[in-house]
């Protein structure tokens, strides 16, 4: 690693049903794409960084904390991590409201822990107006931005995100990488964001790593990755 305050190491093994994931790389990026097709171990490798997956043996290190260390036993549980993670759904709670939801995320801070303030999280994302709805009501692009403000105020160390433009149509998608713009740029917490999308990589990435069949085929800025 060469920064202790944003990087993130991952080496991961682990073999499951026929399926073999062997992932290595480093980043230092505001944003660190994993690109590849479906089924090739993005959501794993997400996954196994959060915690909510253990690797058969492997590294992981965030901003100079060992988070999985299979060789020295070492394994921080998901809640202890400081992960903010957004899902392709947004998984909000149906019975309470937008506010509710936000504020759920507070509940995973230590109380010791630096927090982002929420007038600012809410005006970022643009969901002031809708404080008081439930996510029935709401639309796809506004569950997506609900699922962001609630990750940002876990105060966390990183973002995780798994394909969260998937199913949005265009206007939604462009009006929802403006937000991951905007977070990524005015709140400085690095994000690990999964997708199949090339638009979505040259984009919102500085760094890509390409992931084949369980393995990086690829890795570097966008334009190394993915070409001219």
């Amino acid at each position: 690693m060469t920064s202790e305050r944003t990087a993130l190491s991952v080496s991961v093994f682990q073999k499951r049903n026929g399926f073999t994931l062997d992932v290595a790389f480093e980043s230092e990026s505001p944003l660190t794409a994993l690109f590849g097709p479906s089924g090739s171990g993005k959501t794993s490798v997400l996954n196994m960084i959060a915690g909510v997956l253990r690797p058969d043996r492997g590294l992981i290190a965030l901003s100079g904390q060992v988070l999985t260390d299979t060789s020295k036993r070492i394994f921080v549980p998901p809640h202890r991590r400081r992960v903010g993670y957004v899902f392709q759904d947004a998984q909000l709670f149906p019975h309470l409201t937008v506010a509710q939801n936000i504020k759920f995320g507070q509940w995973f801070r230590r109380h010791e822990q630096s927090a982002l303030p929420v007038d600012t999280v809410i005006d970022v994302l643009g969901i002031g107006n809708i404080l008081k709805r439930r996510p029935a009501t709401l639309s796809g692009g506004e569950r997506h931005r609900v699922a962001l403000a609630r990750a940002l105020l876990s105060s966390p160390q990183i973002l995780l995100m798994d394909e969260p433009l998937a199913g949005l149509d265009d206007a939604r998608r462009q009006e929802t990488m403006g937000l991951i713009e905007r977070v990524r740029d005015e709140f400085a917490v690095p994000i690990v964001f999964v997708t199949h999308n090339v638009e979505e990589v040259r984009r919102l990435a500085s760094r890509v790593a390409r992931i084949v069949d369980g393995r990086v085929t690829a890795i570097g800025t966008p334009t190394e990755v993915l070409g001219r």
